[in-house]
């Protein structure tokens, strides 16, 4: 996303969309919230999490600490601060390209991404197993939280809730975690399969099982294989 932002920006500029502002921080003329505006709607545009689709942004522009007073200045640069993004409640920076004081200060905003995702449609417990009628497909705001939103359900069904979930939250990576399903030491089933042919055997656990997790099997025979968790006593091998 920020590439695609530098872009937006160096094309912004080049047509000159900067504002004039010739008065107090707190008397900031219309035309500078309007080009403030207008920049920060294109440079949201194209804004899209991998996997998803095209979100609709909304983009909402607070003001300037009212305390500030601000010389007057030519040319005004909006910027991004580094380590900031156009997501969420965060900031714009605006410093004075052209005028007697260089000065920069910093103009809050709130960024709105609207579009489907997966909410919770009944209270689940905390260490409850997420099943596919835990949640329904809605309209959520995927800014109003850092935490990225979990886009498919092979990503959550099966997953364990980290902490209790309430009806209406849009569910997110920082809300779940594989399910352990068996220990160290479990006698599980082996699937070898390769190109034509599938062979089961019997092997114990070396290491604790993950729903989609690498997990270390000794074998019969002794020797030691490593494969993914298929269930509470399935490992499948890639031959």
């Amino acid at each position: 996303m920020s590439r695609t932002l530098d872009v937006v920006v160096a094309f912004c500029f080049s047509l000159g969309a900067v504002a004039t502002v010739q008065a107090q921080a707190n008397s900031a003329k219309p035309e500078f919230i309007e080009a403030t505006q207008r920049w920060l709607d294109s440079a949201v545009s194209n804004v899209r999490p991998a996997g998803a689709a095209p979100l609709r942004m909304e983009v909402a522009v607070g003001e300037l600490d009212s305390r500030l007073r601000l010389a007057p200045c030519a040319r005004v640069e909006p910027y991004i601060p580094v380590g900031t993004r156009l997501w969420g409640k965060t900031r714009l920076g605006l410093r004075c390209m052209d005028g007697s004081v260089k000065w920069n200060v910093f103009l809050p905003v709130t960024i709105k991404a609207y579009g489907t995702a997966w909410v919770i449609k009944g209270d689940v417990a905390q260490g409850a197993v997420l099943t596919d009628t835990d949640a329904i497909e809605a309209e959520v705001d995927w800014a109003e939280e850092t935490s990225p939103i979990v886009i498919s359900p092979s990503q959550w069904v099966g997953q364990v809730a980290l902490k209790a979930l309430t009806t209406g939250q849009a569910l997110r990576q920082g809300m779940i975690k594989p399910a352990q399903v068996f220990q160290a030491g479990t006698q599980v089933r082996v699937v070898a399969q390769g190109p034509g042919f599938q062979i089961t055997s019997d092997g114990q656990a070396l290491s604790v099982g993950i729903v989609g997790q690498p997990a270390r099997v000794r074998m019969d025979g002794g020797r030691v294989m490593t494969g993914i968790v298929l269930d509470s006593r399935t490992v499948k091998l890639e031959i």
